[in-house]
């Protein structure tokens, strides 16, 4: 990966642990006991948690006695993240984009949640064609490699039907042909003062979801609606802000002949 300085990078150093203030981090405990039920995580088992930001998952995990290693593209965030981390929990810089195949196999589930890895590494420029792939396909491929055969994943991404729907009543934009959102906000550091910045998210949908699970031999056990501290086996819908994939990996097709019908 180049070198030079991610956006992201700026954003997390004028937030720093004013990123904790904000509401949607408030329901961690929640979406934590959620996620141990769906990945039928145990003490002492591993999980990677990919652009974990200052850690509050991962810490929450720690607590329950499951092994977790953090990474995320800011150094600021891992330096918060690192405070106070529970026994088995620790924390590095990386960028999420070039993991490619460094942890093959080594965890029993990977977490990437609230856009802090998937979902933020869409094409900014409009006026550039469009690509056959994009770096949040690369970032899922390297999710998916990092987990043992029978290993979980949970990913969070952002809503392309809800964006759609209320693009006039959020004051963003939306490019249709690469799904993603672009708006301008407001964001406080530690000490209250503002930074105007500027956000692109890409959206996905259910399929979307899905059918980068099969291409990267992950089963698609269930795709939620979920929204932050309100984790649940809800069913999506098209005012769902967010999806959670919940995928399993496996070992060559998990389907036998049968499964297409007759010859």
């Amino acid at each position: 990966m180049s070198s030079e300085r991610d956006h992201w990078e700026d954003l997390a150093d004028h937030l720093g642990s004013a990123y904790l203030r904000y509401s949607f981090t408030k329901g961690t405990e929640q979406e934590v006991g959620f996620l141990v039920d769906e990945l039928e995580l145990e003490p002492g088992m591993r999980v990677l948690d990919v652009g974990c930001g200052p850690g509050r998952h991962a810490h929450a995990l720690g607590r329950r006695g499951i092994e977790v290693h953090g990474v995320d593209i800011s150094e600021r965030f891992i330096e918060i993240a690192r405070v106070d981390a529970p026994a088995g929990v620790t924390f590095e810089r990386a960028d999420a984009r070039g993991l490619s195949s460094r942890f093959d196999g080594e965890f029993d589930a990977v977490i990437s949640l609230c856009q802090g890895a998937f979902g933020v590494n869409g094409d900014r420029n409009p006026a550039a064609p469009v690509r056959a792939f994009d770096f949040d396909s690369v970032i899922f491929g390297n999710l998916a490699r990092a987990l043992r055969v029978g290993g979980r994943l949970a990913l969070s991404a952002f809503s392309a039907y809800f964006q759609v729907r209320h693009i006039e009543a959020m004051g963003s934009s939306f490019d249709a042909a690469r799904g993603v959102n672009h708006e301008r906000t407001t964001i406080k550091d530690e000490s209250g003062a503002d930074a105007e910045v500027d956000l692109w998210t890409t959206c996905f949908t259910p399929r979307e979801l899905r059918l980068l699970a099969w291409t990267n031999e992950l089963d698609p056990l269930a795709v939620w609606s979920v929204s932050p501290g309100a984790y649940s086996r809800t069913a999506p819908t098209v005012e769902s802000e967010e999806f959670l994939l919940v995928a399993r990996r496996f070992q060559g097709p998990p389907w036998g002949p049968e499964a297409f019908g007759p010859a």
